[in-house]
């Protein structure tokens, strides 16, 4: 599959980068937060780090988002969740994947794991759980349709992204129903999305799981990105390898 090309059900290019790996048959697969794309320094960093250990890696940046095609008005958690199966529906039948999500990406790895087979291990990095408390908290003030998400005009506020925040209100339903190894990864100062998001995933989730709190970690873990890195090597090495 030519990666490079892939168009989603909407018939919509996505913008991805390919990091090689020596690790046959095996792939992690990167998405980025609500406003972001698959070159946020997180992202990078640790699809760098990740594919010098070996593991082949691919950064997406989800339609309406970044160089990808479609509007950012339709990037509703539903449409990622769907682009998301039929990105993961073209790849070789054989390809065991891990699945690594950053904010709402994370958001959207719970509610597609949930329920894709195909992903083998999952990965929530400072995962969005409680969407409705979310959008009330970031963006109680702003019209649907006429007003912008933190003021960036290339982000307009969607009523059809606040309905699908605000119900069912967050995705803890998703997490009980994950049944592949799963590690969370959250700061404790984190002013965007609480780590209690985390936590409350973590006692909701039946399957193989990990908490991992960083001490003094704010959303994009921008102090250090060493921690996170080392914690996703170690889990795919027991969960992916």
């Amino acid at each position: 599959m030519n990666l490079k090309t892939f168009r989603n059900p909407s018939g919509e290019l996505l913008d991805t980068a390919f990091h090689p790996g020596t690790r046959a048959d095996r792939l992690v697969i990167l998405g980025h937060g609500l406003t972001g794309n698959k070159d946020r320094p997180l992202l990078v960093a640790l699809a760098g780090a990740l594919s010098a250990a070996g593991w082949p890696c691919l950064r997406i940046s989800y339609a309406g988002n970044g160089l990808s095609e479609g509007r950012f008005t339709a990037a509703t958690l539903s449409k990622e969740v769907r682009d998301l199966r039929a990105l993961i529906a073209a790849l070789p039948r054989e390809t065991r994947l891990a699945y690594v999500g950053h904010s709402m990406g994370g958001a959207v790895g719970a509610l597609t794991t949930a329920v894709e087979p195909r992903i083998a291990t999952l990965v929530s990095l400072a995962g969005m759980v409680r969407t409705a408390a979310f959008v009330k908290r970031e963006f109680s003030g702003i019209t649907p349709g006429t007003g912008h998400m933190w003021d960036k005009p290339e982000c307009p506020l969607s009523q059809e992204f606040l309905e699908q925040m605000l119900k069912p209100g967050s995705t803890l339903a998703a997490a009980r129903l994950i049944t592949v190894p799963w590690l969370l990864v959250h700061g404790t100062a984190d002013d965007l999305v609480p780590d209690a998001d985390s936590r409350e995933a973590h006692a909701a989730a039946e399957c193989v799981k990990r908490l991992i709190l960083l001490e003094g970690a704010g959303h994009s873990f921008a102090e250090d990105y060493q921690p996170v890195i080392t914690a996703c090597q170690l889990w795919l090495e027991t969960h992916l390898a």
